[in-house]
């Protein structure tokens, strides 16, 4: 019974690790091991917006559209063409198109782009990578995001300024001007942009404003089977009612949306692995949300908001906020309610915000990220003390016994059945619990996985160091050398556990450790570190545990050699 019981754990510990092994593989931009999904379908799929949107416009203009509203045709250049106006604050380098007054490029000067390039790029407006943030007026022929604007305000953040103001003012169209008035701060990635809706015909009118963020799709990655807590990538949207609602391109493709439409409150924003863009309206503003899918495999996410009517000669504002930056919590906190939810935990969020929140505190203290985990570890197994050691003084009496037990299996290794009943006396006499011992790993396996998420998706770790060698601890370590020694430290451990009575399980406790010790050498250098910092503590409480009651520490080395049982 112990030997099957040991084997059960052996493959939950296993199957965790290849979960963990797998999505890594997935976000190094390789397919998932097993059911992998295949990349977007580029088909043309029903355009579908909110409730009360009966009439969209053709997904090339990007547009929702009221019922009789005039859109630009199908590919249709603007008589005028737009112009490309560069923006730069302390953090940001932002790039606008007057055709619309759209957000088009975002440049995120402190953190580093792919292949080495000085700055990332989040939004961007270029064939192969489209992803804008939009916004204009429907309810009819009204200035909307393919409408060319007049440009005003600064370029360049001012020595001393805390402010940068950027201005976009249409034409009159339809007895309508639209004025959109971006206005940045220092050192923040959120825009305050104010829509101003002036009235200059004769009669009362009532259009509605919509906002969006539109981007070519991509795969999440793995299945639910290999991924049930991928990163996730895609439109989201956020109501008080029904909280934080993904919603993958898949559903998107398949018409098969579930997301509340009608609010009063809330977000959308576009997610990705450590980084967001977000649409925020205040609440009290009814907006109805939509999801759909364009032409040239473009997705867009926005909210519709109806407006008062605006008599002649009046006009109307509405505020709102675009958040286009890093997934960092007390940041996005500050942004708007729960867009914190965007930093994917998954199914471990319960246990992966309490880590990251008491992370984050022992870096304000320390300083640097590696220690700042190494003494998270530390705390985790104080707080742990009491189990683990319960179950280290087991696996210590078990060692105890284990001279009696292989006799036990050599007297009766023709009487499978009479020997579990002897060997179950014997841990009964001795008051052992051979399932003792596995309570410390069941422990820390969700623990480990939360705090895998922690890791992969805090962008703080992207091109964090830690010393020496290690100068990013969000990928893997360029020499090898901290998987070596996490693989030394784990089958050290393994030989100071009990060897099973079971030859075939004593050697399965050797091959298990040092095969999964292989997929550490791909896994984050942060995560690795954590493991290491587990393991070394945990061998120490063990020897220490083993001297206390009495039991001299030894390494039970594997012995491969040809059973004789």
């Amino acid at each position: 019974m112990n030997d099957i019981r040991r084997t059960i754990l052996w493959v939950i510990f296993g199957f965790s690790l290849v979960m963990l092994w797998d999505q890594w593989q997935v976000h190094n931009g390789r397919q998932a091991t097993f059911f992998p999904r295949g990349p977007q379908t580029t088909a043309s799929a029903p355009a579908t917006g909110p409730a009360g949107t009966s009439s969209l416009p053709s997904a090339s203009s990007s547009a929702p559209a009221a019922a009789g509203s005039t859109l630009p045709a199908t590919g249709a250049e603007p008589a005028v063409k737009g112009e490309k106006i560069t923006v730069a604050t302390d953090v940001m380098r932002l790039t606008f198109d007057t055709e619309g007054g759209s957000l088009v490029r975002t440049e995120f000067l402190k953190y580093a782009g792919e292949d080495k390039a000085p700055t990332f790029v989040l939004l961007d407006d270029n064939p192969g990578h489209r992803y804008v943030a939009e916004s204009g007026l429907i309810g009819g022929d009204f200035p909307n995001h393919k409408t060319v604007m007049a440009v005003s305000g600064d370029k360049e953040l001012k020595a001393g300024a805390n402010e940068l103001t950027v201005r976009f003012e249409s034409p009159e169209k339809s007895g309508v001007k639209l004025v959109k008035t971006y206005t940045l701060q220092r050192g923040s990635y959120a825009i305050a942009v104010t829509h101003e809706i002036v009235n200059t015909g004769t009669a009362p009118l009532s259009p509605q404003l919509y906002v969006q963020l539109v981007r070519g799709a991509t795969t999440s990655g793995g299945s639910f089977i290999t991924n049930p807590t991928g990163t996730f990538t895609g439109p989201a949207v956020y109501t008080d009612a029904k909280k934080y609602q993904k919603v993958e391109f898949s559903a998107i493709d398949k018409d098969k949306l579930d997301f509340q439409k009608d609010a009063t409150s809330g977000w959308v924003a576009m997610v990705q692995h450590y980084f967001v863009s977000a649409w925020v309206m205040p609440d009290g503003v009814k907006r109805e949300n939509f999801v759909r899918k364009l032409d040239n495999n473009l997705y867009s996410v926005g909210m519709i908001a109806p407006l008062q009517p605006v008599a002649p000669g009046a006009s109307q504002a509405v505020h709102a906020k675009l958040f286009a930056g890093p997934q960092e919590e007390k940041m996005l906190e500050g942004v708007a309610h729960d867009l914190d939810l965007v930093k994917d935990y998954g199914i471990f969020t319960i246990l992966a915000k309490p880590l990251y929140w008491l992370l984050a505190k022992l870096h304000g203290i320390i300083g640097n990220w590696g220690w700042a985990i190494m003494a998270l570890v530390l705390i985790i197994k104080i707080a742990f003390y009491w189990l683990q050691a319960k179950g280290y003084e087991s696996m210590a009496k078990m060692k105890a016994i284990n001279p009696k037990v292989m006799a036990l299996r050599e007297r009766y290794k023709d009487n499978p059945q009479q020997m579990q009943q002897e060997m179950m006396r014997i841990y009964k006499e001795e008051k052992v619990n051979p399932m003792g011992g596995c309570f410390p790993i069941m422990i820390q396996i969700p623990v480990f996985i939360a705090l895998y998420w922690v890791l992969l998706s805090s962008v703080e770790m992207r091109g964090a160091p830690w010393i020496g060698w290690i100068r990013d601890l969000s990928t893997p370590d360029p020499f090898f050398i901290l998987p070596v020694v996490m693989t030394l430290t784990t089958l050290l451990q393994t030989a100071l556990n009990p060897a099973p009575p079971d030859p075939m399980q004593a050697k399965m406790m050797w091959f298990m450790p040092l095969a999964f010790s292989v997929m550490f050498f791909f896994f984050p250098a942060g995560l690795v570190l954590y493991w290491i910092t587990n393991n070394v503590l945990s061998i120490a409480q063990q020897w220490l545990i083993n001297k206390r009651m009495g039991v001299p520490p030894e390494f039970n080395l594997p012995k491969f050699g040809k059973s004789t049982s």
